[in-house]
């Protein structure tokens, strides 16, 4: 993917991840050059030896030949000298040359012989050397093709993607991540968040890890030029109301709520009471108060301090705590009241500057709302109660769009009751808002409602024995799954924040983060390598190599996954779908990224890890169809 493409996302996807995939095999090292055969030389040894067995069999005819030579001499030096008369020694001497005759045809025909032979043997060499040569000529023809192949293969192997997004399949609206550290959820948070932003969705978070996952999300906009909000609670409270504008009914509703919040699953019969309570304190108020109201009534009824200190306050009237005291009467019913009103009034009170001093905020299409590390625990277990409850009334209240156009990302969702959680998912899921809910950990309130319905899952570190256990059994025992090389490597560079903590962007006297450097016109990718740590990190262990792990879902095994590392796991028609994501959002910037999913990218008909045979387009035989090319929006932030 190049880096014109990386600025690209297809339109109405909810990316999660990403999932590393090889096509093609490594094609290894190249073919070797064909050795040539050793080039053979004609046997001057056996032409010598055949030349002199040739010379040892014609010896006594050269013998025999001197011989008739010598004696057609002496018949000439007979004849001459009248020592034999000329008849006899003409006699002799055609009888000498007779045998010369013989002899030397003799002599002739086994020379002509050695010859041919050795003409043969010549012949034979020269055909030898000449097939050698065929031989060698095919090998090297052979070797470059092969190489040519290895060629094509080396190219395609490297040039191919190697990341290929996950998304949130179409239909589901609620993503369950169990478990992670805090440097997972940080990616996690600012995968989903940033590809959200990009396509034009509103995202809000309510992060309540005391742990600023979503930091990295809040810097991400500040770069792109989005002014993200964030409220750090308690200290933001005076500029947060989200209850204003709500009837009393729905009022009573969050407020009890928040009440519960110190207690065990309380009964439908509690809950009902504390709403009584608050609904008829509300309605000495005319149906609408502020919290500090509401508390001074409550500890009139609690009979909790002087309330002539509240008169003075101007917190309530004299006519209104005869109406508070006169309320419910006198009796054994007291006793009850005067408890839950106590309880009503000791939560309450921690969001008694809740909306004291609102602030206009400008527009902004990424919200942030976290508790502070700082204040005390059932402080922020209050807080997190509070602001969950009253987004479910501001949902309700909504009207519905299209699905995930708005997104919601609950951090440390676990720290909540179930019932709050079931409000909340049916609100989403009457609204089409999208909603993805991360826990720490697997308490039996969040094991029964993990993945039900259609939502996808997520499965990430989970320290946790007992957790891991749980998540291995919903999994499925024995299932493989392959981790990248650069997901392991990259656990080394990444930690948990240690000190992480938000700037504050909607008190009036903390500067928001905003400088106005960021541009709408530059790419989220872009943004993401620069202004992140995750960015900064993969592209130092981008050099990793290519290669990847496998390994079976265990408990022990879910226990040391990579942080950025996580099982997605949804239903499909055709069964379960089970993935390993690396939610690491730096591998955007990678130029091996492919947008697309890799069944899409790869063909439907392939199979999950199919190596298909590479061979060179040269005519014979097609280069293989790595997939049409993708439909994608631009993926830049829109301009409102």
């Amino acid at each position: 993917m190049t880096a014109r493409e990386a600025r690209l996302l297809q339109p109405g996807r909810v990316y999660v991840g990403w999932r590393y995939a090889q096509v093609h095999d490594d094609p290894g090292p190249p073919p070797k050059r064909p050795t040539p055969p050793e080039s053979e030389q004609l046997d001057r040894a056996w032409l010598a030896s055949q030349r002199q067995k040739e010379n040892l069999f014609n010896r006594p005819l050269k013998m025999v030949g001197v011989a008739t030579g010598v004696g057609a001499v002496l018949f000439i030096a007979a004849g001459i000298s009248g020592t034999l008369p000329w008849a006899f020694a003409i006699a002799g001497l055609v009888a000498c040359a007779a045998v010369a005759v013989i002899t030397g045809y003799s002599m002739w025909q086994s020379e002509k012989a050695l010859r041919a032979r050795m003409a043969e043997e010549n012949e034979r060499f020269q055909r030898k050397e000449e097939d050698r040569r065929r031989r060698l000529e095919a090998a090297h023809a052979a070797h470059a093709r092969a190489y040519q192949v290895w060629q094509h293969r080396r190219e395609a192997f490297e040039s191919q993607h190697e990341w290929y997004a996950v998304t949130v399949p179409q239909g589901v609206g609620r993503v369950d991540v169990a478990g992670g550290t805090l440097a997972g959820w940080s990616a996690m948070v600012t995968m989903l968040g940033a590809a959200r932003l990009a396509s034009g969705s509103e995202v809000t978070v309510l992060d309540l890890s005391e742990g600023a996952v979503a930091k990295e999300l809040v810097e991400l906009g500040d770069d792109q030029g989005e002014r993200p909000l964030v409220w750090v609670l308690p200290g933001d409270l005076p500029q947060l109301d989200l209850t204003h504008g709500l009837g009393p009914e729905e009022l009573a509703d969050v407020l009890s709520l928040v009440v519960s919040v110190s207690e065990e699953q309380a009964s439908t019969r509690d809950l009902s009471f504390d709403n009584t309570i608050l609904e008829r304190v509300l309605g000495v108020f005319g149906g609408r108060a502020s919290i500090p109201r509401i508390t001074a009534a409550l500890r009139a009824l609690a009979q909790v301090g002087d309330p002539r200190d509240d008169l003075r306050d101007g917190l309530i009237t004299d006519d209104e705590l005869a109406k508070i005291t006169t309320m419910f009467g006198r009796g054994a019913a007291d006793r009850v009241v005067i408890e839950r009103a106590w309880a009503l009034e000791s939560q309450l009170r921690k969001l008694e500057k809740l909306g004291s001093n609102p602030t206009l905020l400008p527009p902004s299409r990424l919200r942030v709302i976290t508790t502070d590390r700082r204040a005390g625990v059932l402080t922020n277990r209050v807080l997190g109660t509070y602001v969950t409850a009253a987004l479910t009334h501001v949902l309700r209240a909504s009207k519905g769009g299209e699905p995930w156009a708005n997104t919601l990302i609950l951090c440390g969702a676990e720290k909540l009751r179930g019932d709050v959680l079931d409000r909340l998912i049916d609100s989403c899921e009457a609204t089409s808002t999208g909603l993805v809910l991360m826990y720490r950990s697997i308490p039996p309130h969040v094991k029964e409602r993990l993945g039900r319905g259609d939502a996808a899952v997520g499965f990430m570190r989970l320290g946790n024995a007992e957790d891991a256990r749980v998540a291995a059994e919903q999994i499925g025992t024995r299932q493989l799954l392959e981790v990248a090389e650069l997901t392991d490597k990259l656990a080394e560079a990444v930690a948990d924040p240690e000190n992480g903590s938000y700037t504050s962007t909607v008190g009036r006297s903390v500067p928001s983060v905003f400088d106005g450097t960021g541009t709408s016109e530059e790419a989220l990718p872009d943004g993401i390598g620069r202004a992140t740590a995750w960015g900064q990190n993969t592209s130092r262990a981008a050099d990793a190599g290519k290669g990847s792990r496998e390994f079976a879902v265990e408990p022990q095994e879910l226990q040391q996954l990579p942080p950025t590392a996580m099982i997605f796991t949804h239903a499909e028609p055709s069964g379960r779908r089970i993935l390993l994501v690396d939610a690491n959002p730096g591998i955007m910037t990678l130029p091996t990224a492919n947008i697309q999913e890799y069944e899409e990218a790869t063909g439907p008909s392939r199979a999950r890890h199919a190596k298909p045979d590479v061979t060179p387009p040269d005519g014979s035989r097609p280069a293989p169809n790595l997939g049409p090319p993708p439909e994608r929006l631009d993926f830049r932030k829109k301009k409102r």
